[in-house]
């Protein structure tokens, strides 16, 4: 009988037909290096060229490797998450078959497991081959997310972490649709603590997260874990309004007593304009949170999985078509 693994790789596919056999070829070298039992769980998230039928051929070659395969594409976050359910795992690693997180750091993590501690990210000192907007861009977003929210959600750390069972298990029983999973890891507790890295240079092919990704990320994470921007608009509207009394009140006593007006077309124009953008951004951060509200009364599942390669036993396994 097969002994049940120690460690589970989790690794979300979208078109990675160009580093797929590397992929595979650093992560047994690394967790063979354990002399522990593994397994890694390459889950398929619809993707369009071979990337299937190359993870399908290593499946049939070495038992230690599995794969789920979508119905179609329900996004990083999604297969993250099946890839934890579907886990044997006392520990569950997550990491991008991309090799910018370098696999090697997956030891370094084990040893942190092994010392107590029930998380461990991994934390990023330095991101090569990427653009300097792209550098900007998530510095100044972890931050912000920092600042509005009350649980700490480390900065500069991506999905690549280990996570104990208990941690899994906890995270199972957050059905939330819109996830924004390291998020979340941060928001269930547990002790944790990060190992540093320097972020490689993609080894192949191209960024599976574009800027309308990012975006949409970003506002998960920020309708997820926080109300501020809804409590900064209502600050807007109110300052907006005292200005609009000021301004009407400084106006008509100037107009008694100089007989003048300033309430000319252009000045009513920009005070209009401006008012307008105020409302209109106020509609926009009110309704990102109504679309996720309508998003959890719908009640759709976070993902279908079409079938499942690798898992003998897969009996008890198919409610993972049906995960919330």
């Amino acid at each position: 009988m097969e002994d049940k693994a120690v460690y589970s790789v989790v690794v979300p596919l979208y078109n990675e037909e160009l580093v797929i056999n590397e992929t595979y070829k650093k992560l047994t070298w690394v967790m063979d290096c354990t002399k522990e039992n593994y397994e890694i769980v390459f889950i398929n998230d619809g993707s369009k060229d071979s990337t299937k039928s190359k993870v399908q051929e290593i499946c049939r070659e070495d038992s230690k490797i599995k794969l789920v395969n979508f119905s179609r594409n329900f996004g990083h976050q999604a297969a993250i998450t099946a890839g934890m359910n579907i886990a044997e795992g006392a520990a569950i690693i997550v990491i991008d078959a991309d090799l910018q997180d370098p696999p090697e750091v997956i030891l370094k993590m084990i040893g942190k497991w092994k010392e107590g501690y029930e998380v461990v990210y991994g934390k990023r000192v330095k991101r090569e081959g990427e653009t300097f907007f792209k550098k900007f861009t998530s510095m100044a977003f972890y931050r912000v997310l920092k600042s509005m929210t009350t649980i700490d959600i480390p900065v500069d750390t991506g999905d690549f972490r280990l996570i104990d069972r208990k941690v899994r298990n906890a995270l199972e029983l957050l059905p939330e649709k819109n996830r924004y999973v390291r998020g979340l890891v941060s928001w269930v507790g547990y002790k944790q603590t990060f190992v540093e890295f320097v972020r490689r240079e993609r080894f192949a092919g191209e960024s599976k997260y574009p800027l309308s990704k990012m975006m949409k990320l970003a506002f998960d994470g920020i309708t997820a874990f926080s109300y501020k921007p809804l409590i900064f608009s209502a600050y807007i509207g109110v300052i907006s309004l005292f200005i609009g009394i000021i301004l009407f009140i400084g106006v008509s006593i100037r107009d008694l007593i100089k007989h003048i007006s300033l309430l000319n077309i252009s000045f009513i124009l920009s005070i209009n304009l401006i008012m307008c953008g105020f409302i209109l951004i106020s509609m926009g951060i009110l309704g990102q949170y109504i679309g996720r509200i309508m998003d959890e009364t719908k009640d759709r599942p976070l993902y279908i999985v079409d079938n499942i390669i690798n898992y003998k036993n897969t009996q008890g396994r198919q409610e993972i078509k049906y995960i919330k």
